[in-house]
Protein backbone atom coordinates (compact mmCIF):
# COMPACT_ATOMS: atom_id res chain seq x y z
CA UNK A 1 0.00 0.00 0.00
CA UNK A 2 1.72 3.47 -1.03
CA UNK A 3 1.58 6.60 1.51
CA UNK A 4 -1.01 8.21 -0.62
CA UNK A 5 -3.21 5.35 0.16
CA UNK A 6 -2.82 4.81 3.40
CA UNK A 7 -4.71 7.56 5.10
CA UNK A 8 -5.26 8.24 8.69
CA UNK A 9 -7.48 6.63 10.52
CA UNK A 10 -9.46 9.64 11.43
CA UNK A 11 -11.26 9.23 7.91
CA UNK A 12 -12.56 5.75 9.21
CA UNK A 13 -15.93 5.31 9.42
CA UNK A 14 -15.20 4.09 12.90
CA UNK A 15 -14.01 7.85 13.68
CA UNK A 16 -17.27 9.09 11.99
CA UNK A 17 -19.43 7.06 13.32
CA UNK A 18 -17.86 8.01 17.55
CA UNK A 19 -18.01 11.47 16.64
CA UNK A 20 -22.18 11.19 15.96
CA UNK A 21 -22.67 9.12 18.45
CA UNK A 22 -20.58 11.59 21.64
CA UNK A 23 -22.55 14.59 19.68
CA UNK A 24 -25.90 12.98 20.64
CA UNK A 25 -25.04 11.83 24.15
CA UNK A 26 -23.77 15.66 24.90
CA UNK A 27 -26.94 16.77 23.74
CA UNK A 28 -29.29 15.07 26.19
CA UNK A 29 -26.70 15.45 28.97
CA UNK A 30 -27.08 18.81 28.70
CA UNK A 31 -30.99 18.18 28.69
CA UNK A 32 -30.27 16.55 32.11
CA UNK A 33 -28.25 18.41 33.70
CA UNK A 34 -30.38 19.08 36.34
CA UNK A 35 -30.14 15.78 37.39
CA UNK A 36 -26.81 15.43 37.89
CA UNK A 37 -24.72 16.66 40.71
CA UNK A 38 -22.31 19.30 39.87
CA UNK A 39 -19.40 17.53 39.78
CA UNK A 40 -20.58 15.34 36.57
CA UNK A 41 -21.53 19.27 35.26
CA UNK A 42 -18.01 20.11 35.15
CA UNK A 43 -16.67 16.85 33.38
CA UNK A 44 -19.04 17.35 30.72
CA UNK A 45 -18.05 21.08 30.46
CA UNK A 46 -14.72 19.69 30.22
CA UNK A 47 -15.26 17.42 28.06
CA UNK A 48 -16.66 19.70 25.42
CA UNK A 49 -13.57 21.70 25.96
CA UNK A 50 -11.80 18.48 25.26
CA UNK A 51 -13.31 17.80 22.22
CA UNK A 52 -12.98 22.00 21.25
CA UNK A 53 -9.07 21.44 21.45
CA UNK A 54 -8.62 18.14 20.13
CA UNK A 55 -11.19 18.38 16.70
CA UNK A 56 -9.09 21.44 14.85
CA UNK A 57 -6.26 18.97 14.75
CA UNK A 58 -8.40 16.06 13.88
CA UNK A 59 -10.25 17.86 11.10
CA UNK A 60 -6.50 19.48 9.66
CA UNK A 61 -4.66 16.30 10.30
CA UNK A 62 -6.81 14.36 8.08
CA UNK A 63 -4.78 14.98 5.41
CA UNK A 64 -1.63 13.32 6.62
CA UNK A 65 -0.11 10.78 4.28
CA UNK A 66 0.42 7.78 6.44
CA UNK A 67 4.02 5.50 5.96
CA UNK A 68 2.99 3.43 8.76
CA UNK A 69 0.44 2.38 11.15
CA UNK A 70 0.32 -0.09 13.66
CA UNK A 71 -3.53 -1.61 14.33
CA UNK A 72 -3.27 -4.79 15.00
CA UNK A 73 -5.95 -6.36 17.85
CA UNK A 74 -4.39 -4.64 20.96
CA UNK A 75 -4.29 -1.43 19.48
CA UNK A 76 -7.79 -1.60 18.42
CA UNK A 77 -8.82 -3.10 21.88
CA UNK A 78 -7.12 -0.20 23.77
CA UNK A 79 -8.88 2.36 21.90
CA UNK A 80 -11.84 0.80 22.22
CA UNK A 81 -11.72 0.34 25.96
CA UNK A 82 -10.86 4.15 26.19
CA UNK A 83 -13.63 4.90 24.16
CA UNK A 84 -16.19 3.57 26.12
CA UNK A 85 -14.79 4.42 29.15
CA UNK A 86 -13.84 7.77 28.83
CA UNK A 87 -16.62 8.80 26.60
CA UNK A 88 -19.75 6.79 26.10
CA UNK A 89 -20.23 5.34 30.03
CA UNK A 90 -20.26 8.21 31.74
CA UNK A 91 -21.77 10.37 28.45
CA UNK A 92 -24.87 7.65 29.07
CA UNK A 93 -24.94 7.94 32.54
CA UNK A 94 -25.22 11.47 32.09
CA UNK A 95 -27.67 11.34 29.54
CA UNK A 96 -30.06 8.89 30.85
CA UNK A 97 -28.72 7.86 34.32
CA UNK A 98 -28.76 4.20 33.37
CA UNK A 99 -25.77 2.99 35.79
CA UNK A 100 -27.97 4.77 38.58
CA UNK A 101 -27.91 1.64 40.51
CA UNK A 102 -23.94 1.85 40.73
CA UNK A 103 -23.97 5.16 42.32
CA UNK A 104 -21.57 5.95 45.47
CA UNK A 105 -21.08 8.96 47.99
CA UNK A 106 -17.94 11.35 48.30
CA UNK A 107 -17.93 14.31 50.52
CA UNK A 108 -18.13 17.66 48.31
CA UNK A 109 -13.95 18.24 49.24
CA UNK A 110 -13.24 15.19 47.16
CA UNK A 111 -15.31 16.78 44.28
CA UNK A 112 -13.30 19.56 44.42
CA UNK A 113 -10.08 18.32 44.16
CA UNK A 114 -11.66 16.73 40.88
CA UNK A 115 -12.71 19.39 39.87
CA UNK A 116 -9.37 21.31 40.02
CA UNK A 117 -7.48 18.65 38.74
CA UNK A 118 -9.67 19.72 35.63
CA UNK A 119 -6.96 22.72 35.16
CA UNK A 120 -3.86 21.16 34.60
CA UNK A 121 -5.40 18.78 32.44
CA UNK A 122 -6.74 20.89 30.25
CA UNK A 123 -3.48 22.72 30.01
CA UNK A 124 -1.78 19.62 29.16
CA UNK A 125 -4.01 18.22 26.78
CA UNK A 126 -3.88 21.92 25.01
CA UNK A 127 -0.02 22.35 25.33
CA UNK A 128 0.39 18.95 23.42
CA UNK A 129 -1.38 18.82 20.57
CA UNK A 130 -0.38 22.66 20.06
CA UNK A 131 3.47 21.26 20.24
CA UNK A 132 2.82 18.37 18.30
CA UNK A 133 1.02 19.88 14.69
CA UNK A 134 0.88 17.66 12.48
CA UNK A 135 2.17 14.99 14.24
CA UNK A 136 -0.39 14.18 16.05
CA UNK A 137 -2.63 10.89 15.52
CA UNK A 138 -5.10 9.17 17.25
CA UNK A 139 -3.68 5.91 16.46
CA UNK A 140 -0.07 4.56 16.37
CA UNK A 141 1.20 5.84 12.94
CA UNK A 142 3.91 7.66 11.39
CA UNK A 143 3.32 9.78 8.65
CA UNK A 144 4.87 11.50 5.85
CA UNK A 145 7.73 13.99 7.07
CA UNK A 146 7.05 12.77 10.88
CA UNK A 147 9.00 15.00 13.01
CA UNK A 148 10.61 13.78 16.70
CA UNK A 149 9.24 16.95 18.75
CA UNK A 150 11.31 18.24 21.50
CA UNK A 151 10.24 21.62 21.90
CA UNK A 152 7.73 23.23 24.18
CA UNK A 153 6.40 20.54 27.22
CA UNK A 154 8.27 17.60 24.84
CA UNK A 155 10.97 19.36 26.09
CA UNK A 156 10.32 18.41 29.29
CA UNK A 157 8.17 15.17 29.22
CA UNK A 158 7.89 12.58 26.13
CA UNK A 159 4.87 11.90 26.84
CA UNK A 160 2.30 14.90 27.88
CA UNK A 161 -0.66 13.89 26.15
CA UNK A 162 -0.23 10.48 28.30
CA UNK A 163 0.03 12.65 31.54
CA UNK A 164 -2.95 15.20 30.76
CA UNK A 165 -5.09 11.41 30.75
CA UNK A 166 -3.76 9.94 33.49
CA UNK A 167 -5.17 13.26 34.93
CA UNK A 168 -8.61 13.31 33.77
CA UNK A 169 -8.50 9.27 34.64
CA UNK A 170 -7.99 9.61 38.05
CA UNK A 171 -10.08 12.96 38.62
CA UNK A 172 -13.17 11.11 36.72
CA UNK A 173 -14.47 8.96 39.67
CA UNK A 174 -14.09 11.94 41.63
CA UNK A 175 -16.10 13.34 39.67
CA UNK A 176 -18.59 11.30 38.46
CA UNK A 177 -19.39 9.02 41.50
CA UNK A 178 -20.11 5.85 40.02
CA UNK A 179 -18.68 2.78 39.56
CA UNK A 180 -19.64 1.80 36.04
CA UNK A 181 -19.10 5.79 34.61
CA UNK A 182 -16.69 6.95 36.81
CA UNK A 183 -13.94 4.60 37.56
CA UNK A 184 -13.13 1.87 34.76
CA UNK A 185 -11.71 4.46 32.61
CA UNK A 186 -8.64 3.81 35.30
CA UNK A 187 -7.99 0.42 34.65
CA UNK A 188 -8.78 0.97 31.18
CA UNK A 189 -6.28 3.52 30.74
CA UNK A 190 -3.29 1.88 32.82
CA UNK A 191 -3.63 -0.99 30.31
CA UNK A 192 -3.04 1.45 27.38
CA UNK A 193 -0.42 3.07 29.33
CA UNK A 194 1.36 -0.06 30.31
CA UNK A 195 0.76 -1.82 27.02
CA UNK A 196 0.73 0.84 24.51
CA UNK A 197 3.22 3.02 25.27
CA UNK A 198 6.18 0.78 24.97
CA UNK A 199 5.08 -0.26 21.65
CA UNK A 200 4.79 3.74 20.80
CA UNK A 201 8.20 4.43 21.90
CA UNK A 202 9.69 1.22 19.82
CA UNK A 203 8.01 3.05 17.02
CA UNK A 204 9.52 6.52 17.40
CA UNK A 205 13.06 4.66 18.34
CA UNK A 206 12.99 2.65 14.55
CA UNK A 207 12.20 5.93 13.26
CA UNK A 208 14.34 8.36 14.55
CA UNK A 209 17.16 6.23 16.13
CA UNK A 210 19.74 8.06 18.07
CA UNK A 211 18.31 10.70 18.16
CA UNK A 212 15.26 9.52 20.14
CA UNK A 213 17.85 8.08 22.13
CA UNK A 214 19.37 11.08 22.95
CA UNK A 215 16.07 12.85 23.53
CA UNK A 216 15.06 10.26 26.19
CA UNK A 217 18.11 10.75 28.01
CA UNK A 218 16.93 14.47 29.09
CA UNK A 219 13.15 13.86 28.85
CA UNK A 220 11.17 11.96 31.50
CA UNK A 221 8.31 9.55 30.36
CA UNK A 222 5.71 11.30 32.18
CA UNK A 223 7.53 13.87 34.80
CA UNK A 224 10.49 15.82 34.01
CA UNK A 225 13.72 14.58 34.54
CA UNK A 226 16.37 15.89 36.39
CA UNK A 227 19.23 17.18 35.11
CA UNK A 228 22.50 15.21 35.63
Amino acid sequence: MTARQNRSMMTSLPAVATMLLALILIVLAVLRWRDNGWGALVWLIVFIAMCAIRTPHSLRNRANLVIEARKDTTEIVLLAAMFVTMMVLPLLQLATGLFAFADYPLPEWVTWIGALAQIPFLWLFWRSHADLGRNWSPGLEVREDHALVTNGIYGHIRHPMYAAIWVSALAQPLLIHNWIAGVLVVPAFAAMWFIRVPNEEAMMRTRFGDAWDAYCTHAGRLLPRRAP
